[in-house]
């Protein structure tokens, strides 16, 4: 299953990479920069859902202590600070293009820094807390409180007046083909989190019963 899954996200990829390229036609202002868009918008959706899973999970993990609610928030975190990675490293390259200017600090692209920051810091958490128990529920109050910010980042464009940065995309001003290329590369990007959320949760789970075999072997020396 893991093998037809792969070929599938590995087929889904290039076939967006394609219709990003030789499908969907160039704009008319930006040009070929232009097309940067489809990457950056499926980025971000995508990191925005990883941090709504977070936000979920980290809840259920408060609620249950069920340390596989802790394990799907850890993995989510990573994978959604990767793609909010991605959307801040493409962002300047069509900024610069577009606006003239690699960065600005408008309300839109500081939310979404400050988001990213955030997430770094609930993975810094993650990995240099010593006790397990109190570590797993300092993460999960941050990827609670973490998610908070994301709403900010969407609506900053509305809240806070247009600047620079374009408005909520709703399809206006796309053609078919770009809606198209716009809708297929979003699927895309998420049927390669999920694989790579799963694969992440399997690691997690692994080291976890290494760690449990690891404390009853040392509890069984001592015993003895």
């Amino acid at each position: 299953m893991d093998k037809k899954l792969r070929i599938l996200i590995f087929v889904g990829m290039a076939l967006a990479i394609t219709t990003v390229f030789l499908y969907a036609p160039e704009e008319r202002v930006m040009g070929p920069i232009q097309k940067i868009f489809y990457f950056h918008v499926a980025s971000a959706w995508t990191g925005f859902f990883a941090f709504f899973v977070v936000f979920l999970s980290s809840m259920l993990f408060l609620i249950t202590k069920d340390s596989k609610f802790d394990r799907v928030a850890a993995s989510s975190a990573e994978l959604g600070t990767l793609f909010i990675t991605i959307v801040l490293l493409t962002g300047p390259i069509w900024a610069r293009v577009a606006w003239g200017t690699w960065w600005t600090w408008e309300p839109k692209l500081t939310t979404t820094l400050i988001l990213w920051f955030i997430y770094i810091a609930y993975l810094v958490v993650r990995s240099s807390a010593t006790n397990e128990t109190g570590k797993q529920s300092i993460a999960a109050i941050f990827g609670i409180v973490g998610f908070l910010n994301v709403p900010l980042v969407y609506f900053s464009v509305e809240w806070w007046g247009r600047r620079l940065h374009p408005p909520i995309v709703t399809g206006g001003g796309l053609t078919g083909e770009m809606v198209f290329t716009l809708v297929f590369t979003l699927v895309s990007f998420s049927l390669l989190y999920f694989y790579m959320l799963k694969q992440s949760y399997d690691l997690l789970q692994i080291k976890d019963t290494l760690a449990i075999r690891k404390r009853e072997a040392i509890n069984l020396i001592t015993w003895e």
